[in-house]
């Protein structure tokens, strides 16, 4: 018997996304939740970059729309979701929630399937996960590079999907390029859930070190990262990001006093 399908919970306005008013345990039980009761989905997790890509991307704009979860994988848009006055919980990222949902499937006799990834990362980060975690890996794919414009290697992704038949899709691709496939075939698999985690199985097998906690928890990973891949996440970094988040710091101070209030969204409890 499937159990009842869990309740949507209250969304946050933030620069036109209606973000997930959810922590990351609450994020986990949720998509359980929605399997026991034979329900797939989507998770988005945005960041700055992400929100900033949403603004003017209507393709982008659209796929974080319809996510089942939108989940705020960025200090700033927690920090002003409070300046606004409708604080988020806490941030809710990918590569933070990945052991824990992981963990969960195993506890629950669910299976993963590993897409994405440098060469071999997939399948390493399987076997680490399945030693971990007690899950069962349904399947590992690592694509090579173009493989979205070759309809011979997504004939083959999509075989191999539905060979695997797993209940959770983890995509290793980065954004948005692992949003955009996720957008097209989810649908193949319904009753899946789907979740880009962009270098986060790097992290697993320890190919590329995360931020030290406290930096994590002061908002400045993108620091760590930008240390780590200057030439590659400047300009991303400080050409668009810092004056993008000016920009949403003078939005959220707007929205507090300014008299316009968050939309209610599915399940919410914010003002209208």
């Amino acid at each position: 018997m499937t159990g009842a399908p869990p309740n949507p919970p209250r969304t946050v306005e933030v620069m036109g996304l209606q973000f997930d008013a959810v922590t990351e345990q609450g994020c986990v039980d949720h998509i359980a939740a929605a399997l026991e009761s034979e329900r797939g989905g989507v998770v988005v997790t945005a960041n700055l970059d992400h929100l900033l890509r949403a603004q003017t991307n209507m393709r982008y704009r659209r796929i974080a729309r319809e996510a089942d979860l939108l989940v705020a994988d960025g200090m700033p848009i927690v920090w002003s979701s409070r300046l606004a006055g409708t604080p988020l919980p806490e941030r809710v990222a990918g590569s933070g929630m990945l052991l824990p949902l992981v963990e969960a499937m195993g506890a629950h006799g669910r299976s993963v399937y590993l897409l994405g990834g440098n060469p071999g990362v997939a399948e390493s980060a399987g076997d680490e996960l399945a030693r971990r975690c007690g899950v069962t890996i349904a399947g590992t794919r690592c694509p090579p590079v173009g493989f979205e414009r070759d309809p011979a290697e997504m004939d083959a992704i999509r075989a191999d999907l539905a060979r695997a038949n797993p209940d959770l899709i983890l995509v290793a691709l980065g954004s948005p390029k692992q949003e955009y496939l996720i957008d097209e075939l989810r649908r193949e698999l319904p009753g899946a859930w789907w979740m880009g985690i962009g270098i986060a199985l790097s992290f697993v097998v320890g190919d590329v070190p995360r931020a030290p906690a406290w930096m994590q928890r002061a908002g400045l990973e993108w620091a760590h990262r930008l240390g780590a891949e200057p030439g590659r996440l400047a300009g991303r970094y400080l050409r668009d990001g810092v004056p993008f988040a000016a920009r949403l710091g003078v939005w959220a101070l707007r929205r507090r006093f300014g008299g316009s209030r968050t939309r209610r969204g599915p399940g919410s409890d914010c003002p209208a």
